[in-house]
């Protein structure tokens, strides 16, 4: 799954990357870099750029040779490459500064601060704008990677935590959730698009929902003593974790399960009444409240080394093993052990430089926990055939261009998009477990 964009301060020849759970991107002042994570000790380099220099945004269709690209350079225009042949397919120009892209197999999102464009990927043909939307600095918003539900999610507020639930396929406004009091700081759908995370400016309170119905499934508390900047939030593939990154030094991991009361019976003790007694009363408390006491903790915690720089997650699976990796805006990408069965505090494996070679650096601490175990692996890399394009909605002639909304002028695609073969797009599971 896609993650948010990190810019780098602190490191001038780096300012973006992005994760995916098999293959990294980063933009720097000359240009980009695409890295392949299929293994723990070696981050191999695939491919790099130095067209267009000071790239800020670059966003790789999973494993394809689809790259879109943004610099600061001309920030009012995308870039779409084909980076095996080393061709640009079609370039776009908009009427303001470009802050976020999106991509799926099937629709190529675009965010300005105040409109959405919604273009079909297969030949680059803008279907739908978005106009007027509120007031978006930072252009967040999340679109589903799985194409058959490619709904997209933004703010639907600028002073509250609305959330605009938008039909990519179908080009309809799906529903409206009521998620957060305060503005959205961070938005991510699971693999299937079947739920969708959210978390408010004040950082304290994660909350799951039901796509496309919108109802409460989870609420997480990341803390209560202080508010956050939430950076990231990431499903696992297999939707069972959530992961939240913030500007502090801690990463929480949810666990994303219905606990249920299966403990046995108590004996008639004082503390076992006034237990009993402390449960019964949340049935009586304000919603707000009771909802508080009954949120869940961490599941699992890494504790970084840093603090006060921004930070993206990804929960993937490398060489069979559940890792969580995160990517640091001084550079820099650590890989974890997750245990999947008890959690805990996660253990640092490795850690490799993005800015130099690509190649690993030692961790100087010593992994004592036992090999994990395989079942959970199994679970997580299921096998899938690859989607047919046989349903891919054509052109929408009044898409974008119903009530005096404006094109952009851009430079449409000659033909549809042709990448080497179909086999580029890896396989998503359409189940949700």
């Amino acid at each position: 799954a896609t993650l948010e964009a990190a810019k780098l301060p602190r490191a001038p020849a780096s300012r973006f990357l992005s994760c995916l759970c098999s293959s990294l991107a980063i933009g720097t002042t000359t240009g980009y870099r695409l890295f392949s994570l299929s293994s723990v000790e070696q981050l191999d380099q695939v491919h790099e750029s130095n067209e267009i220099p000071d790239v800020y945004i670059v966003e790789r269709l999973f494993s394809s040779s689809l790259v879109v690209v943004v610099s600061h350079a001309k920030p009012q225009q995308m870039n779409v490459y084909h980076f095996k042949k080393g061709t640009e397919i079609c370039n776009y120009s908009y009427s303001s500064k470009i802050l976020s892209i999106r991509l799926n197999r099937q629709r190529l999102v675009v965010c300005l601060e105040e409109s959405i464009y919604i273009h079909n990927i297969k030949d680059m043909k803008l279907l739908k704008t978005i106009m007027d939307t509120p007031p978006n600095t930072t252009g967040l918003c999340a679109l589903s990677i799985n194409h058959a539900n490619s709904y997209l999610a933004y703010p639907g507020s600028a002073t509250s935590g609305e959330i605009a639930l938008y039909d990519g396929n179908t080009l309809k406004t799906a529903c409206t959730i009521p998620a957060h009091d305060g503005p959205l700081a961070a938005l991510a759908f699971n693999s299937t698009g079947s739920k969708l995370a959210s978390a408010s400016e004040k950082g304290t309170v994660i909350r799951v929902f039901s796509i496309p119905g919108g109802q409460k499934l989870y609420e997480f508390r990341r803390g209560m003593k202080r508010y956050v900047n939430i950076s990231s939030l990431v499903f696992s593939m297999d939707s069972q974790f959530l992961c939240a990154s913030s500007n502090t030094e801690t990463v929480h991991i949810f666990k994303l399960e219905h606990l249920t009361d299966s403990r046995p019976e108590e004996p008639p003790t004082w503390s076992g009444y006034m237990g009993k007694m402390f449960q019964a009363a949340t049935n009586y408390l304000p919603a707000q409240v009771s909802g508080m006491m009954n949120q869940d903790r961490a599941f699992a915690t890494v504790r970084l080394n840093i603090s006060g720089q921004r930070n993206i997650c990804a929960l993937s699976t490398i060489q069979k093993l559940p890792r969580l990796l995160v990517t640091t805006s001084d550079g820099h990408l650590y890989i974890y052990n997750l245990d999947p069965q008890d959690g805990g505090e996660c253990v640092l494996i490795k850690k490799h430089s993005l800015l130099g070679s690509g190649k690993m650096e030692e961790n100087t601490e010593n992994d004592l926990r036992p090999p994990l175990p395989q079942s959970y692996a199994a679970t997580v890399a299921r096998q899938s055939t690859v989607p047919s394009t046989s349903t891919m909605p054509g052109y929408s002639e009044d898409g974008g261009a119903l009530r005096g909304e404006v094109i952009p002028e851009h430079e449409f695609a000659t033909g549809p998009v042709c990448l080497d073969d179909e086999n580029e797009f890896p396989p998503v599971s359409i189940r949700d477990p």
